[in-house]
């Protein structure tokens, strides 16, 4: 089946079978690796995107689904110059990664928390980023950079 969507403010269209999932056809269809698969199902958050303005798990639906929607990984939220986006450098800053592997998801998470409840305390920041699990943090630093990137996406 063919399937159009804007993904990173470029438009793409791609031929994918029915069954394929968004995370799927990202990493394998567009070569936008940096959208992680880890569990399969939607639990762990790493293959969180941005679809039409709110965080979804792209290994929970299907690539067909989103014909149209205007899509964002975390390869599209730099500059495109290189310079990270504020939360990206926030997280890099405060120390909120350490394998990195649910770094990707966490961020996008994030950035939908941030356009949700730009205000949000530690809290609400744990809750809104219960849905991403990390094995190496803690979460402390992860929550201290969602605040850090809040403040600077807030100022850009």
């Amino acid at each position: 089946m063919q399937v159009q969507f804007t993904v990173n403010g470029r438009a793409e269209r791609i031929d994918v079978p029915p069954h394929t999932l968004l995370v799927t056809a990202l990493r394998e269809h567009l070569r936008l690796t940096g959208t992680h698969v880890g569990c399969d199902t939607a639990q762990c958050g790493a293959c969180t995107v941005i679809v039409n303005g709110r965080a979804i798990k792209s290994c929970n639906t299907l690539a067909v689904q989103q014909e149209g929607a205007d899509i964002t990984t975390i390869e599209g939220i730099a500059q495109p110059d290189g310079t990270l986006h504020p939360m990206q450098a926030a997280f890099k800053d405060c120390h909120g990664l350490q394998c990195g592997f649910c770094t990707p998801g966490m961020v996008m998470s994030a950035l939908d928390l941030c356009r949700q409840n730009p205000n949000a305390s530690d809290q609400q920041i744990r809750e809104q980023l219960d849905g991403n699990i990390c094995r190496c943090t803690g979460y402390q630093n992860i929550v201290k950079a969602v605040k850090q990137g809040m403040a600077a996406t807030a100022k850009a």
